[in-house]
């Protein structure tokens, strides 16, 4: 009781460095596999990589679509622009970065690059390929604590929790998903976990940019929401949905899926 009075007393922007350093700190957990095997099966990984994108999908919804149309309500344009707007500015800003930000993907033939070529070692690669998925998870857990500071009705605090529960929990595979390829290839366990947690590292940054940006200018909340929706969305379609489906296992992967949009949605409806 006493540290959840002393956490709702801290600034949003102080509540959002301590929560995406906890998502942070669960990448670091599933980067620290290294530390207990060389290898996890391909099916594991493409389970954990759909419950990954369940949580996404149900976050961008509950957590950030659904509180941003109804902050829109009586505002001076239809109630739709602002979700709408900001979703498709999310996703167009993830796309931009994925034209030009070096990063590595697992195929089902192995590893390929994206981006600016560049003659970058292959770890510094897939470090980045994460980092790419972790940019709007820690924005959108920023968002949603900078939500709770405007005081709307549909922006609470146990939401913001909730949605980054739900993120760390899916984080845990994207550090597995760094660590574990970067092993096999016979990098450190050592150099394998630092590379893998690494990737998180940018989420504590865009999450107390995201709480201050929606703190210092309010009206623009709704986008800011949307944005964060869109981004995610983009991560889920464009890179976490095909990984986990290209190697045959794509049944394990779908019900990943579910399970992840299951969890979160309960989360969110149960703290939110």
């Amino acid at each position: 009781m006493i540290l959840g009075e002393w956490f709702v007393n801290l600034s949003p922007v102080i509540q959002a460095l301590l929560a995406t350093c906890f998502t942070w700190g669960l990448t670091g957990l599933g980067a620290a596999g290294v530390f207990l095997s060389k290898e996890v099966s391909r099916r594991t990984l493409d389970m954990m990589l759909g419950f990954a994108a369940g949580v996404m999908i149900a976050a961008s919804y509950w957590s950030l679509l659904a509180p941003a149309i109804d902050m829109s309500e009586n505002g001076p344009v239809p109630t739709w622009v602002p979700a709408a707007v900001g979703f498709l500015l999310g996703a167009a800003f993830l796309r931009g970065l994925d034209l030009v930000l070096p990063h590595l993907h697992m195929t089902d033939s192995g590893l390929h690059a994206e981006g600016i070529k560049t003659a970058w070692h292959r770890s510094t690669l897939l470090v980045l390929a994460i980092t790419l998925h972790n940019i709007p998870e820690g924005l959108a857990v920023g968002v949603a604590f900078g939500a709770v500071a405007a005081d709307l009705p549909s922006a609470n605090l146990a939401g913001a929790v909730a949605l980054a529960l739900g993120i760390g929990i899916q984080n845990f595979p994207e550090g597995l998903a760094v660590s574990m390829p970067l092993r096999r290839v016979g990098v450190s366990r050592f150099k394998a976990f630092w590379y893998g947690q690494l990737s998180g590292i940018v989420e504590p940054i865009a999450g107390m940019l995201g709480a201050a940006l929606v703190i210092a200018a309010k009206p623009i909340l709704p986008y800011a929401l949307s944005f964060a929706a869109g981004a995610m969305i983009f991560v889920v379609v464009e890179e976490l949905v095909p990984e986990s489906q290209t190697s045959g296992h794509s049944h394990v992967a779908t019900m990943g899926v579910m399970v992840g949009f299951t969890v979160m949605m309960i989360l969110d409806v149960a703290l939110g």
